[in-house]
C-alpha cells in the first residue's frame, strides 16, 4: 500500500465533514495524490435513507469517488465488525489504486473499528437470544442498570434507552470479554499507517442552530415522503435504520402517535444530545488536528508533507 495515508474526517453531526472531506480531496489531487472518500455515517449507509441524513447527493460529489453509501437496505441489521470488514476491504483497493482514503463521518464506534487495530469479541447466539428475550419482556432499563453494576465505563458510553446496544455489552461481559467501550481509543494502536485524523469543530450555540434548522429543513425537503417510501421497502421492521434520529420520529409522526411539530422537536432535542456525545467520544482521540468547517484545505493536505 507504499506510502498511501488514511484520512479520517470527524466530529459532531452538522458541523461540516462533507464539505471539507470534499476539498481535502480537490487539495490532494492539486498536489498530484489522487482520493477517494469512504463513508462512515452510519445511516448514510442505508438506501433511501437521504434526506434524514443529509446523504450528499451523487451530482454533488464533484467527480470524486465515494463509497459505502446505498450500500445496505433498510432491512439490514447495520453491525460494527461486517462495516468494519467492508470499510477495510475498501479501503485496501483504494490503497491499491495509488490513492488516498478520507473516511468521513460521524459515528464513533465505525470510525473507530476502522482507524484503530480494533478486534470484536465473538459472539453467543444462545446467550444473545435470552437477553433480547428478556429485553422484550422487561424494556432496556433493568439490563442497563445490570450493565452499569458490571462495568460502569462502558455503560457511561451506551444511551440507557439503547437495549440492542446494552444487550451486545452484556453478552460480551458474560464470555468474559472486556467490551470495546472503555478500550478505544485512548489505547488501542492504529490499523494503517500513515493515518490523519481531522476533527471539524464548531461552538456549541452556534452548532444547536445548525441543528435545529437542519431538522426543520429535512421536513421542509420531504422527510415524510420518504420515510412512507422506505415504510413499503421494510424501514419498520428493521433493527437499526427505523431507530434512527429522526425517522422514529417521522413514523411516529405518519402513526399520529406525534404532531409535526412534536416530531421535529424532539428530533432536534435528540440531535443535539447526539452531537454531545459524539463531541466526548471524539475528543479521546490521539492526535487529532481540530479545525473549523472552513479551514483551508490546502494546508491539511501540506500538513503532512
Amino acid at each position: 500500500m507504499g506510502d498511501a495515508r488514511l484520512w479520517a474526517v470527524v466530529g459532531a453531526t452538522g458541523t461540516g465533514k462533507t464539505d471539507l472531506s470534499l476539498r481535502l480531496a480537490e487539495a490532494l489531487a492539486a498536489r498530484g495524490r489522487a482520493a477517494e472518500i469512504v463513508n462512515a455515517d452510519a445511516m448514510q449507509l442505508y438506501r433511501g435513507m437521504d434526506i434524514g441524513t443529509a446523504k450528499l447527493p451523487e451530482a454533488e460529489r464533484r467527480g470524486i469517488p465515494h463509497h459505502l453509501f446505498d450500500a445496505w437496505e433498510v432491512t439490514a441489521e447495520a453491525t460494527v465488525a461486517e462495516y468494519q470488514r467492508v470499510a477495510r476491504e475498501t479501503i485496501r483497493a483504494i490503497f491499491t489504486r495509488g490513492a488516498d482514503a478520507i473516511l468521513v463521518g460521524g459515528s464513533g464506534l465505525y470510525v473507530s473499528s476502522v482507524v484503530y487495530d480494533f478486534r470484536f469479541p465473538p459472539h453467543d447466539d444462545a446467550l444473545r437470544a435470552d437477553l433480547e428475550a428478556e429485553l422484550d419482556r422487561s424494556g432496556p432499563g433493568a439490563l442497563y442498570e445490570r450493565l452499569r453494576a458490571l462495568d460502569p465505563d462502558t455503560a457511561a458510553r451506551i444511551d440507557p434507552r439503547n437495549g440492542r446496544r446494552t444487550v451486545r455489552a452484556l453478552e460480551v461481559l458474560a464470555q468474559g470479554e472486556s467490551t470495546h467501550g472503555a478500550a478505544l481509543p485512548e489505547e488501542a494502536a492504529l490499523w494503517h499507517e500513515p493515518t490523519t485524523i481531522v476533527g471539524v469543530h464548531v461552538d456549541r450555540p452556534p452548532l444547536v442552530e445548525r441543528l435545529d434548522a437542519r431538522v426543520e429543513r429535512m421536513w421542509a425537503s420531504g422527510l415524510l415522503a420518504e420515510v412512507e417510501a422506505l415504510r413499503a421497502r421494510g424501514l419498520d421492521d428493521s433493527p437499526t435504520a427505523g431507530r434512527a434520529i429522526g425517522y422514529a420520529q417521522a413514523l411516529a409522526q405518519l402513526d399520529g402517535a406525534l404532531t409535526e411539530a412534536e416530531a421535529i422537536a424532539q428530533t432536534q432535542a435528540l440531535t443535539r444530545r447526539y452531537a454531545r456525545r459524539q463531541v466526548s467520544w471524539f475528543r479521546r482521540y490521539r492526535g487529532i488536528l481540530w479545525t473549523a468547517p472552513d479551514a483551508d484545505a490546502g494546508d491539511l493536505a501540506d500538513s503532512v508533507g
